[in-house]
């Protein structure tokens, strides 16, 4: 099947999108995450707490991908507007027609209009196809360091 960009439509993500992006992000990672898309689309709606920024692309009237993100003022001490891409996922039958691009193109115009100066995102290190994508659009690590600290097997005395 061939697909062109002008066959893409991308549009703001809807509640009656979300059995498809649980679908499509089962299809990639191979377990269903229904409470995290729950939570996901929930945030997608707060406008109280950010702005809106979660879209999907459409192939035929069809989901075949989702971005969703959002954009803060002010978190984590960064005193710049910042948007975030939390998660997103194409449909493997619709991978390597530029859909995850044409979103990105779409997402970036959406949060440059609404302020934000960058866009951040996490990867995990061995997930070499996520991290070329993101790197062929121009994303660098960044100069902050994320720590952790598993508190589960944690004896440690405070």
């Amino acid at each position: 099947m061939k697909i062109e960009k002008k066959d893409i439509v991308i549009r703001s993500v809807r509640l009656d999108d979300y059995d498809r992006i649980v679908e499509i992000d089962a299809k990639v990672i191979g377990r269903r995450r229904l409470v995290y898309y729950r939570r996901k689309m929930k945030m997608a709606f707060d406008i109280e707490q950010k702005l809106v920024t979660s879209l999907v692309a459409e192939v035929g009237g069809i989901v075949v991908g989702f971005i969703m993100g959002a954009v803060y003022i002010g978190e984590f001490g960064v005193f710049e507007t910042t948007a975030t891409i939390e998660t997103i996922g194409v449909d493997p039958d619709y991978q390597s027609h530029g859909i995850a691009r044409t979103m990105m193109e779409e997402y970036i115009k959406l949060v440059k209009k609404a302020g934000a100066e960058r866009i951040v995102t996490q990867v995990r290190w061995n997930d070499v196809d996520l991290l070329r994508f993101f790197d062929k659009l121009g994303f660098t690590p960044e100069k902050s360091l994320n720590l952790e600290m598993d508190i589960v097997e944690s004896d440690k005395d405070f």
